[in-house]
């Protein structure tokens, strides 16, 4: 399972983002207009070699038919002008045909339905991929194994993520993708103007600045702490929180990106806020009820923020290049009350 569903938490997910206009003109608001598929009038294509965990990629010719898997590449395809062929379909916050809600709406403006493949979260769909005849595998925020890594790059040049399994932060899926594309300088300007919007945010609300934060989600019968190293945490330290220092003391020794922490100890995790992930507002409900939840000093203090409902979840874990400016708003105002709370 990958890193997401192996801990009931959430993936990535959003909506369609206005942006700057981009080299290859603008759309609706300012944001790229995706193309079919194609290069949405892309310039010259100077051949690259992408790093990655697994060796090195080197694409040579300007990508026409390409294929994402993982999260948040399609988006930051789609953000880029390009629509994939193939996508892989998600089985988190998303539609019946696989599509998590931003993407629809991306997929609808653009006028584009490409292949919805299978989830590849145990073994990406080889055949299927081989029948699309992609230029590039895309999957820098994924689970392939080098086996699979191995048997993807057979049908076509496959990017890996940089270091480790579901761990790139959303910056670097862009510019990776960006640069696969040949679309390197669009890339950086996505990436700046999303950044703007979150400084943006951030200037908005000062009582999140130097705020300690804690980042929980308590489902099926487990306590799961997230520290600075995940995506939403990281996400999170973007708006002017600092990770509580109790988040690591608590880890045990861990260096994952979560842990699992005892219901005994859950009034050791001392933050200004805790942010508190859920599905809907009954486990909101449940999880407050119970006494574990009450010991949390920042719960106790009426400090804690519920981001509750699979889509607003999924849209910054991790954000995406199209999930930050459709959940941005809501999102910092549950944590900017729980920061005020806190005094």
């Amino acid at each position: 399972m990958n890193r997401i569903r192996r801990t009931a938490a959430a993936a990535a997910a959003a909506t369609l983002l206005a942006v700057s206009a981009c080299s290859q003109g603008g759309g609706e608001n300012g944001s790229p207009d995706p193309g079919d598929g194609g290069s949405g009038g892309r310039g010259d294509f100077s051949p690259v070699t992408i790093e990655h965990a697994f060796g090195s990629t080197e694409i040579t010719e300007q990508p026409q038919d390409v294929v994402t898997l993982g999260w948040g590449s399609t988006e930051a395809a789609l953000a880029l002008g390009v629509v994939p062929v193939g996508i892989e379909a998600q089985t988190y916050a998303s539609n019946d045909a696989g599509q998590l809600p931003w993407v629809e709406e991306a997929l609808q403006e653009a006028d584009a339905e490409p292949t919805m493949l299978p989830s590849a979260v145990e073994e990406p769909p080889y055949e299927e991929i081989d029948e699309l005849d992609p230029d590039v595998i895309l999957a820098p925020y994924s689970g392939v194994t080098q086996e699979q890594y191995e048997l993807l790059s057979e049908i076509a040049p496959t990017v890996a993520y940089p270091e480790q399994a579901w761990t790139t932060p959303w910056r670097d899926v862009i510019e990776i993708t960006g640069r696969s594309l040949g679309l390197a300088d669009e890339a950086e300007t996505l990436v700046s103007d999303l950044d703007g919007q979150i400084q943006e945010a951030a200037a908005a609300h000062p009582e999140l600045e130097g705020k300690t934060v804690a980042a929980i989600w308590d489902v099926g019968g487990v306590f799961y702490v997230y520290r600075p190293q995940d995506s939403r945490v990281d996400f999170l330290l973007d708006l002017g929180l600092t990770s509580a220092p109790a988040v690591d003391e608590l880890a045990s020794g861990s260096d994952t990106y979560v842990y699992e922490l005892a219901y005994d100890l859950t009034s050791e995790l001392e933050a200004d806020v805790v942010v508190n992930y859920a599905s809907s507002e009954e486990e909101v409900e449940t999880f407050l009820d119970q006494s574990y939840a009450q010991a949390i000093p920042a719960v106790e203090r009426g400090a804690v923020a519920n981001i509750v409902g699979d889509e607003l979840v999924a849209a910054m874990s991790p954000p995406t290049a199209l999930s930050i400016t459709w959940g941005l708003e809501e999102y910092v105002t549950e944590v900017s009350e729980a920061a005020a709370a806190a005094g």
